[in-house]
């Protein structure tokens, strides 16, 4: 008996969900509860999938001991008792009976622990899980992107939005309540009311699951597949980079709509106004151009006693609402861009290294020399990434077939006791007599950590959740992690439970009541309040993932999206061609803008080591007057459009000021065509130089032209 497998599982669990909490979201920006509840969400499903294992070989010693466990012994009373009945005893904790026990054919796993652990130990992770999945993350999701400007608004408006996502929970658990009620042999108490709602979770999250891994068991080994086919990739990319294009352009429209409502807000609202703070708190979540660019509206020689638009609250809460959706799409659709280009370029370089005689592969852009290119050369990554790499994915599509193949015959025909049909309960079985445990716990770890891979793959799939996107080097935001961290939770349970009956350790399965159960079966308890869900649905839904994984195989979701008007990617399809075709022209573009860059770096580093040029400072000087010059700009276009006035002052009259004299344009523009007359062309010509009507100072002794007549009004 030893604990230290289990706490080194613990540990390694630990470290694995740290680790990648830190690589996919950003603990700097992140919020620190969010950052916490992710953590822990993340980290109890990944125990649940790593732990389960040494339960289940625990249950095969326990079911071991009980097999040899000798028969109970009759013994007659002795004669001088009153009683002259025979009495059966069983065995009782005898240092002969000690020593059977020890001396018992079974052999105990090295994972074994106290009976008293792993029930103490599933008690606070699944209903941490499912306090967490039900309650605390939906809500996190919503206050995320809630506009109110209070605590109690944004719960009450999580609230309002989670109310058909509870209802839906709620609906099936009233179902349940009804059938307890409309039965006379049950009576309700606590520990019923606990198995409903237990039954309810598991009985959604099992309806999604089948759903999932329909998807993603055909769909992953068919991803794998299509990755050693470097001409695919190419043009799959390229359709994505097409369709992403609209959609980016879409993002960036509607950002620019919102920052310029709220540029537009917040001239109206003056600092003495009591909204001002809730703009400024509005202010705060647009980029920092814009909020260097919106100064406070602090005229104190305006009336403020004058008429003008009134902005309510609940404006301001729609618009705070609007701001954050359009920033986190505009980010989402950025980061998806920059990784598609990536991807894109990646495979470009791929296709044109395929054929090269020298066997080296040369890339685009210049990349970064670390010690590791000492060992992954040129001549190395081109022999994997050129002729091992597609042939390594043929290999893993072929073992992941396999595998996907077992679970979907084992799911249609797990519930069949006798002969054993289930293929994971039949090599599990060999395994439990030859008492090989280590074989038992790896076996169980890879099925379960491929169900949830299949499952989850498909999540992030989904045409109707792509606005959800996980990418690495911290670039997930808040609302992504909450929800990855939900659905581990919710579908977690179910899973396990599901793969529980694939290898027969679930008593509602096998009909054996000698069965020893883990004790995860024991917390989570059966089902048996609600027969039709326990023997029911629970045992035969599993079977229309193979009604879902044929129609994913021929792709028949894709082509009635793609029918109904929603571009898929089809082979066949002249849409399809011409979505590649402008992915392709976009990709070419995106490569010459980085090829300029990088010519016009290289000529700075040359130079730099030539002359001796610090172009790193004059960089730095150069990027700090574009962006002085750029918010100049979008000032100097902001007072073209709104030009302040006077409370006297009509649309009219307005108008009038902004017109110039006439007499005023025609000088300049008699004088702007000798100009560009005598410099013999327009290169001569530099912003802020050839007229002063723009507002720039050009050092220029023109004199001033004479008042114009409307100017006094």
């Amino acid at each position: 008996m030893s604990a230290g497998p289990l706490v080194v599982e613990i540990i390694c669990t630990c470290c694995l969900a740290a680790f990648l909490l830190h690589r996919y979201g950003d603990l700097r920006k992140n919020h620190a509860l969010t950052t916490l509840a992710t953590f822990v969400a993340w980290y109890f499903s990944f125990l649940i999938v790593f732990v389960l294992p040494l339960d289940v070989s625990s249950t095969f010693y326990r079911q071991c001991l009980q097999d040899n466990q000798p028969p109970a012994v009759t013994t007659p009373i002795p004669s001088n008792t009153t009683s002259t009945t025979n009495a059966t005893t069983t065995p009782g904790p005898t240092p002969s009976q000690k020593y059977s026990a020890e001396s018992s054919p079974c052999q105990k796993p090295l994972s074994h622990v106290p009976d008293n652990v792993l029930p103490a130990l599933w008690h606070v992770v699944y209903w941490s899980s499912q306090f967490l999945t039900w309650l605390l993350l939906p809500l996190m999701q919503s206050y995320s992107t809630a506009g109110d400007f209070s605590v109690a608004g944004k719960i009450k408006t999580a609230l309002i939005e989670n109310a058909i996502y509870y209802g839906t929970y709620l609906l099936i658990f009233g179902i349940c309540l009804i059938y307890v009620a409309a039965r006379p042999d049950l009576h309700i108490d606590a520990e019923k009311l606990k198995v409903i709602g237990i039954t309810a979770s598991n009985t959604w999250g099992l309806f999604l699951l089948v759903l999932l891994l329909g998807y993603g068991l055909v769909e992953v080994p068919r991803t794998v597949w299509n990755s050693s086919k470097h001409g695919h990739m190419l043009g799959r990319t390229q359709f994505k980079i097409s369709k992403l294009s609209t959609e980016k352009t879409e993002a960036e429209e509607n950002l620019e709509d919102v920052l310029e409502e709220i540029k537009q807000v917040s001239d109206k609202v003056r600092y003495n106004n009591p909204l001002r703070q809730h703009v400024d708190t509005v202010l705060s979540k647009c980029p920092e151009s814009l909020r260097k660019s919106v100064k406070p509206n602090v005229d104190d020689y305006e009336d403020y006693n004058a008429a003008q638009d009134v902005i309510s609250e609940k404006a301001l809460v729609k618009l705070h609402k609007r701001v954050i959706q359009a920033s986190q799409t505009h980010r989402r659709t950025q980061i998806q861009w920059n990784n598609l280009m990536e991807k894109a370029f990646n495979l470009e370089d791929e296709e044109m290294n395929r054929n090269s005689p020298e066997r080296r592969f040369k890339r685009s852009f210049m990349v970064e020399k670390g010690w590791w290119r000492s060992i992954y050369t040129p001549t190395v990554e081109w022999y994997w990434k050129c002729w091992a790499r597609p042939w390594t994915f043929r290999v893993v599509t072929v073992i992941l077939a396999i595998f996907s193949f077992m679970v979907v015959w084992s799911e249609c025909l797990f519930f069949i006791k006798s002969p054993v049909l289930s293929l994971f309960a039949v090599f599990l079985n060999v395994a439990k007599h030859n008492y090989d445990y280590v074989y038992i716990e790896l076996a169980s770890i890879i099925t379960i950590a491929y169900l949830c891979f299949c499952a989850y793959y498909s999540v992030f799939q989904i045409k109707i959740l792509n606005f959800y996107y996980i990418a690495p080097h911290h670039q997930t935001d808040e609302y992504s992690l909450v929800f990855t961290g939900m659905m581990l939770c919710r579908l977690t349970p179910p899973l396990c439970l599901n793969f529980l009956g694939l290898i027969h350790l679930d008593s509602h399965i096998t009909y054996d009541d000698r069965l020893q159960e883990t004790s995860y079966t024991q917390i989570m308890g059966h089902m048996d309040v609600i027969s039709i869900v326990s023997d029911g649905f629970n045992i035969y839904f599993p079977i229309m993932i193979v009604l879902l994984c044929i129609c994913t195989y021929f792709s028949l979701g894709s082509r009635i999206l793609h029918f109904l008007g929603f571009q898929q990617f089809i082979g066949d399809d002249d849409m399809t061609q011409e979505f590649i075709d402008e992915g392709k022209n976009i990709i070419s573009r995106e490569k010459r803008k980085l090829e300029r860059k990088a010519n016009s770096d290289e000529r700075k580093r040359e130079w730099s080591e030539k002359f001796g040029v610090d172009w790193s400072s004059s960089s730095r000087n150069a990027t700090a007057r574009k962006e002085v010059e750029t918010a100049g700009d979008f000032q100097m276009n902001r007072a073209k459009q709104s030009v302040a006035r006077s409370p006297d002052e009509n649309d009219k009259t307005g108008l009038l000021r902004e017109a110039e004299p006439l007499d005023y344009t025609a000088e300049l523009e008699v004088e702007d065509f000798n100009t560009n007359r005598i410099s013999q062309g327009y290169q001569s010509s530099r912003p802020g130089t050839t007229s002063s009507r723009y507002g720039s100072s050009s050092g220029s002794s023109r004199p001033r032209p004479p008042k114009g007549i409307f100017d006094d009004i």
